[in-house]
């Protein structure tokens, strides 16, 4: 898509100049004649002017936005008013640049839709599809309030993952500092006393004793290399081959790997459900809900659904194939194809995946906080036995 800068005759016969987004010269062309414009002049507008934010918007003030939009738009006021109120009160500040430049686009005779476009990076493609369908369709507040519901309930899944996985991460931290500060500074005085008391030390002691000498050797290069772990896989991540073959294993994980099909299958449902009941047709839907997935395994599932519907086919084999979705969901999601109530059958089973979520978040927390207890029990114990066996040789020396 590009935006295209025009001039011509409206209609009633006003001369008008404006923007609109296109794949073409000719689609903008087709556009315009739509409303009724005759065009004089279009051309495409600069890149360095057609301006993306850098930075995206967290969901929750996305849904704070759109929550506050729906409400104002239902109350009668035009466009313009709602977002020249709704500027003051963002506190996002690339939202609030977005929301200005939206305003004055639509000022110049753009539609809604077709301004937030312009800003893909705080406006998904779902977004904006469905503005552009309650345009359509008259029923803009409607949308509205759709999408604030999605949105939220978007942010509250997010939010329960984020939940479950930060109590276990910080329990990691401090299990792997409170190993260092072990091995760096209490192994070496045991070390030191026992070399000055002479002996044989027994094997487990030697074997400590040696890990710690590398740990206090190489302390940087270990430190370095634990902080570039995760910088080293979020790059290889970004990489077409590396997603999939992280999003594979993060699906085979035990307990993690149940939560994250459970996830992916309330959000594919949900997004689906939602665009199909704003109006969007199924081939667009499938499109962005792929885009939207969160999971390569998934998209990939949902690219062959767009092919087997191209062929005239359903959708509910293709994504059976994933092995992502349990049994039931593709039965329901073929019942619903069959029936004509495909919407309302996504919607029912995301809400019921909504739950599942729940559920298996309580069950991640609870067998993971016992599980890390242990394996640091074991570890701090095997350290202290280790360290306190030449002792007890010495006390069994000295009776």
């Amino acid at each position: 898509m590009a935006v295209w800068q025009y001039s011509g005759t409206a209609l009633s016969g006003k001369q008008i100049e404006g923007e609109i987004v296109a794949a073409s010269r000719d689609d903008a062309r087709a556009l315009l004649r739509k409303k009724r414009v005759l065009v004089n002049k279009i051309k495409k507008k600069p890149l360095e002017i057609n301006i993306q934010l850098s930075k995206g918007v967290p969901v929750k003030d996305l849904a704070r936005f759109t929550r506050q939009f729906s409400a104002m738009n239902a109350s009668g006021l035009a466009l313009i008013q709602c977002l020249d109120t709704l500027k003051e009160q963002v506190e996002n500040i690339n939202l609030k640049k977005a929301v200005e430049r939206i305003s004055g686009d639509i000022q110049g005779g753009s539609t809604l839709s077709d301004a937030m476009r312009r800003h893909p990076h705080v406006f998904s493609d779902l977004y904006c599809h469905m503005i552009a369908a309650g345009e359509a369709g008259g029923i803009l507040d409607t949308i509205l309030v759709r999408l604030a519901d999605y949105l939220e309930k978007a942010e509250r899944l997010l939010r329960k993952i984020r939940g479950a996985m930060m109590y276990p991460s910080l329990v990691v931290i401090v299990s792997i500092g409170v190993v260092m500060i072990l091995m760096t500074k209490v192994v070496p005085t045991f070390a030191e006393m026992f070399s000055s008391a002479g002996g044989e030390l027994p094997g487990p002691t030697k074997m400590v004793m040696a890990i710690s000498d590398f740990i206090k050797g190489n302390f940087w290069l270990i430190l370095m290399g634990m902080l570039a772990l995760p910088f080293g896989l979020f790059r290889y991540y970004k990489t077409p081959k590396g997603r999939l073959q992280l999003d594979i294993l993060s699906l085979r994980l035990p307990v993690l790997g149940d939560l994250i099909r459970k996830s992916a299958t309330a959000r594919f449902t949900r997004t689906l459900s939602t665009l199909l009941n704003a109006g969007v047709p199924i081939i667009e839907s499938l499109r962005i809900t792929a885009r939207t997935a969160g999971n390569k395994v998934l998209e990939i599932g949902i690219q062959k659904a767009l092919e087997s519907i191209s062929g005239g086919q359903t959708i509910a084999e293709p994504l059976s194939a994933t092995k992502i979705f349990p049994p039931m969901v593709i039965q329901m999601i073929s019942v619903g194809e069959k029936t004509g109530g495909l919407a309302d059958m996504l919607s029912r089973v995301s809400d019921f995946y909504d739950e599942e979520v729940d559920s298996a978040v309580e069950t991640l927390t609870s067998l993971i906080e016992p599980m890390i207890i242990v394996i640091l029990g074991v570890i701090i114990g095997a350290i202290l036995i280790a360290m306190y066996l030449p002792m007890f040789d010495m006390a069994s020396q000295i009776q």
